[in-house]
């Protein structure tokens, strides 16, 4: 499939879990891919690594900048960038509420700022967010995370609103818990790594996680030309944990 063929992305957080799935997808779909990342160097080609901290306006306007200039365009912009935190709503310092919303929620709209000047130009343009089924969903021990993610849920419509009669579609990805490195590192600190592991697959109704290659094809759909009319949309990639109800099993 080349639905992506003669455009040019930049997906944040990059060299890693869902980023990487879907910088590698857009690539594999023709593509030009820059992942922008803390890490650059373990990004491999056909995948451009650039350093990227999307705390620091600096980083992500030269990163915008060298991705677009390199490729002569951008036309896709994959909000992926993001970190973790555990706990009720008394658990995290002001420090780290900072912090997570600073990388979380406006380490989006930084590098959007950046990037919209280009993707004015483009005649595909698209911008595609990574949300949470914790933006809509009641998870325990998640307060400062979900919270980041409701904003990113806000946000995304509110970007679809400013942007669609400029011919950017803004939507966004919401998967369950995906099976990736951040997501291992948490299971490893658990008492009981096993035990955790078998609550979170059965939390959702599929009984399993979710893959980051399933999320990256979730995010391809909406970043695609071939999906011009969907705007505006938060799209669940979750194993049927927000629509469905199901009973115990017998």
């Amino acid at each position: 499939m080349t639905d992506f063929e003669g455009l040019a992305a930049v997906v944040t957080g990059g060299a890693s879990g869902i980023g990487r799935a879907a910088a590698e997808l857009l690539a594999s779909r023709g593509a030009q891919v820059a992942a922008l990342d803390v890490n650059p160097d373990e990004v491999a080609a056909p995948l451009v690594g650039i350093r990227c901290d999307v705390t620091d306006d600096e980083s992500v306007a030269a990163a915008v900048a060298e991705a677009a200039q390199r490729f002569g365009r951008l036309d896709i912009v994959i909000n992926n960038a993001g970190i973790g935190a555990q706990g009720d709503v008394a658990a995290n310092d002001d420090e780290q509420w900072h912090r997570v919303l600073d990388v979380n929620v406006v380490g989006m709209a930084r590098v959007a700022r950046h990037a919209l000047p280009w993707l004015r130009q483009s005649p595909a343009a698209a911008i595609v967010n990574t949300c949470s089924i914790a933006a809509w969903a009641g998870l325990p021990q998640r307060a400062l995370y979900s919270a980041s993610k409701g904003a990113v849920y806000g946000l995304t419509l509110a970007m679809a609103a400013d942007h669609v009669r400029e011919g950017i579609r803004v939507n966004a990805v919401a998967p369950g818990t995906v099976d990736t490195p951040w997501v291992g590192r948490l299971l490893d600190a658990a008492p009981d790594p096993a035990a955790e592991r078998a609550a979170l697959q059965a939390r959702q109704p599929s009984g399993r996680l979710v893959s980051a290659d399933e999320v990256a094809h979730a995010i391809c759909y909406l970043a695609s030309p071939l999906s011009g009319s969907t705007a505006g949309t938060v799209l669940a990639v979750d194993g049927g944990m927000y629509g469905l109800r199901l009973r115990p099993p017998s």
